[in-house]
């Protein structure tokens, strides 16, 4: 008999304890969340011509679409998601498919995947995350509601977008965090791509926060297959209205270009609404047997000067943008005959819409 009172005594504890998680479960089950944003453009390059292959925003002389991106997230408890797709020509460029796993060919799929991962809370401080992610290396992304410039960077374009794998973040206290993780072989696809496929790449990123306002990114991936990069990413609001980021980067190793640079970027806020800034942008593009697919030939450097505005109106921005770059060894751009030259410049004036 008290066996019996004991059993039914453990089995109502039992139960009453499942209700009453399930109750929190409820309570705190946060509503499914939708973001995103829509962006347009019209870009001209004073020469009349194609110049400039820095990623995104490249028809010339052209009223042209950016794309629309849609996410979704939710968390419950200490489980979350993310998921996130593009569609359009923005989308379309950052697409690498591989055709021998079938995929198309460079720029033809109809949209893209930014984000699709989940994530765990083992406690407060330790988190795991696996899946496909926007890469923790660089200052600049993809969405251009994160950017302040609405062309990007030699950094950005020649850097990776996204890393597929496997993340474990570590949280020491609110200003020093460590991150480290396995993905795949090669940048920029859901899964592995080389002959052997692999998940061989090391990813860590160190950030620090010293004081506030004030916060530091050191990141580090390397692959046999990519190379490594070792990136410094920081930004500090020195006041309330004065902002200045830092990006320096150097890759080497791997089928990709190899590179150094850095780009400086000061921004003023004049008003609520409208904020000026200017990105200085020294690029060097390294010998390698692979070519490059940003314009600047190995061998070959560029500096870039990009003078943006961003003026709000609630959740529309408008990007008035002049871009000048000019190269120190080889040609790299075309003047208004289609003669070889080593300077370009252009005019973009676009609206991004966030919600």
């Amino acid at each position: 008999m008290k066996k019996t009172l004991l059993l039914l005594s453990v089995f109502s504890i039992a139960a009453f304890t499942v209700k009453a998680q399930d109750t929190v479960k409820t309570t705190s089950d946060a509503p499914l969340v939708i973001y995103g944003s829509v962006d347009t453009y019209f870009k001209n390059d004073f020469s009349n011509k194609p110049n400039i292959q820095t990623s995104f925003g490249s028809d010339q002389n052209s009223v042209s679409i950016g794309m629309i991106d849609l996410g979704l997230k939710k968390k419950v408890g200490k489980a979350s998601f993310v998921g996130e797709m593009s569609f359009g020509p923005r989308g379309q460029e950052q697409s690498i498919p591989d055709a021998t796993l079938g995929g198309l060919p460079t720029g033809t799929s109809s949209y893209h995947i930014q984000n699709l991962y989940v994530s765990y809370d083992v406690t407060d401080k330790f988190n795991l995350t696996a899946g496909y992610m926007a890469t923790f290396v660089g200052y600049e992304v993809i969405s251009p509601t994160a950017n302040f410039n609405y062309s990007t960077s030699y950094l950005f374009s020649a850097g990776p977008f996204q890393n597929a794998g496997f993340k474990a973040t570590y949280a020491f206290s609110d200003k020093v965090s460590l991150m480290a993780g396995i993905f795949n072989d090669t940048w920029n696809t859901y899964r592995s791509t080389s002959t052997t496929p692999e998940v061989s790449t090391f990813g860590a990123q160190l950030f620090l926060a010293p004081v506030k306002g004030w916060t530091a990114y050191i990141n580090l991936a390397s692959g046999k297959f990519s190379g490594t990069v070792l990136d410094l990413t920081t930004a500090y609001q020195i006041t309330d209205a004065f902002k200045l980021g830092l990006n320096a980067a150097k890759k080497s190793g791997g089928g990709a270009l190899n590179y150094y640079g850095y780009a400086l970027y000061p921004q003023i806020a004049v008003s609520k609404t409208v904020t000026f800034g200017l990105r200085e942008e020294y690029f060097k593009a390294k010998a390698t047997n692979s070519g490059s697919d940003i314009g600047i030939a190995p061998g070959n450097s560029v500096f870039a000067s990009t003078l943006t505005a961003n003026i709000k109106a609630g959740p529309l921005t408008f990007i008035p943008e002049v871009r000048l770059d000019h190269t120190k060894n080889l040609d790299a751009f075309v003047n208004s005959d289609g003669v070889a030259t080593k300077s370009a410049s252009q005019f973009i004036l676009a609206a991004v819409y966030a919600f």
